[in-house]
């Protein structure tokens, strides 16, 4: 292209650009509201955005650290989703963090069936967390199988509980 059709073209898309512009209108300034009678708590800091090491027991996202699972199944729950989220959004904030995930799985089915869908589940978190930013060499899976209950029944409600995923976080 010659530098004559470079400037024309430039010219061209330049107008455009203008002419699609908004017209933006100036509006005044709102009042200023009435002094108020009982004193206003103060503002918070300007937050970065970004989560520190604090943020793990005063943020209610990251509190939640237990994932449930369906009976014999892998398959993360849509409302856990939110809560892996904010773990992996953790783990790119705090580079040096590290987590276990620790899987489990009911007392049904054989100790190594139970062993090898803890460590499925426990993956399973794994993938969701990298997939959302966080970094797998922040992260470590192990599976207890149904070795470690929270709760000993043998009922549904009991089962649930024990079906899951702990987040140990293991540096700060």
């Amino acid at each position: 292209m010659n530098s004559t059709v470079r400037i024309a073209l430039l010219a061209v898309l330049c107008t455009a650009a203008v002419a699609c512009s908004k017209k933006v209108k100036e509006e005044a300034p709102p009042a200023e509201p009435a002094p108020a009678e009982v004193p206003a708590e103060p503002t918070p800091a300007p937050s970065t955005g970004m989560y520190g090491p604090a943020d793990l027991d005063t943020d209610a996202c990251l509190r939640q650290r237990v994932i449930y699972f369906d009976f014999d199944q892998d398959v993360l729950r849509p409302e856990f989703q939110a809560a892996v989220g904010c773990h992996a959004k953790y783990l790119r904030d705090r580079p040096t963090a590290r987590m276990t995930l620790e899987g489990h799985a009911d007392e049904r089915g054989s100790r190594e069936y139970n062993m090898g869908l803890g460590e499925r589940r426990g993956n399973a978190v794994s993938s969701a967390m990298q997939a959302n930013g966080g970094s797998a060499s922040q992260q470590m899976v192990t599976s207890y199988g149904e070795e470690r209950p929270t709760c000993q029944d043998s009922n549904e409600d009991c089962w649930a509980k024990n079906r899951r995923v702990e987040i140990i976080y293991t540096a700060k």
